[in-house]
């Protein structure tokens, strides 16, 4: 149960900049309660404290500073065109973050590697890290997301602009190819969500 030693009345301008809603707190001794996808932030005079299944989805928002992450994405596609799914996986010092999977109905393998991008860095922000390092084994997303390439397919240009304006959204960023073993777990939740729908 992380406890934060802050200012609340700045940990609460945070949250509510991020969407987060405030309520009363429960006790005379609570300043203020907040919930967010399984995790609870309750603020007292100097400090905040975080309990729940997921901690992690509302420290990063209110400490100062919200951290760096590794950002894994997979995209896949059977039949390119065909059904699609994507993997991503969030990765601090502390080990896994969040991490998903899930099918998106029918598109290319490409489209499919832009999706899970997109989800990647939105489930970043969501957390609240203002740095992070994205990974991927798909050379072609990497290079057009960095200017290298470009973008001739008009779906994928759409989808490159998504990216950039997420990335955006951060303090810092760096984006690299990396071989598939690297990138094993977002390639194997990919195929899961695939798996799944068979």
């Amino acid at each position: 149960m992380p406890t934060i030693d802050c200012d609340p009345a700045v940990a609460r301008s945070r949250l509510e900049d991020a969407g987060v809603r405030i309520e009363p707190g429960n006790t005379d001794h609570e300043r203020w309660r907040a919930d967010r996808d399984g995790a609870v932030a309750v603020a007292y005079d100097d400090k905040v404290v975080v309990q729940g299944s997921d901690p992690a989805r509302l420290t990063n928002l209110i400490a100062e500073g919200g951290g760096r992450a590794h950002v894994y994405f997979d995209g896949a596609s059977r039949g390119n065109p065909g059904p699609g799914a994507v993997g991503w996986c969030l990765v601090t010092s502390d080990g896994v973050v969040a991490e998903g999977g899930e099918r998106i109905g029918r598109v290319t393998n490409n489209q499919a590697e832009y999706a899970a991008l997109i989800r990647a860095l939105e489930a970043a922000d969501e957390y609240g890290f203002d740095a992070i390092d994205v990974r991927g084994d798909s050379e072609l997303i990497i290079k057009q997301v960095r200017g290298e390439w470009d973008a001739n397919d008009p779906t994928l240009r759409e989808r490159r602009v998504r990216v950039r304006e997420l990335l955006a959204r951060f303090d810092r960023w760096s984006l690299a190819h990396v071989p598939r073993e690297i990138n094993a777990r977002a390639d194997d939740l990919a195929n899961e969500a695939l798996d799944e729908g068979d």
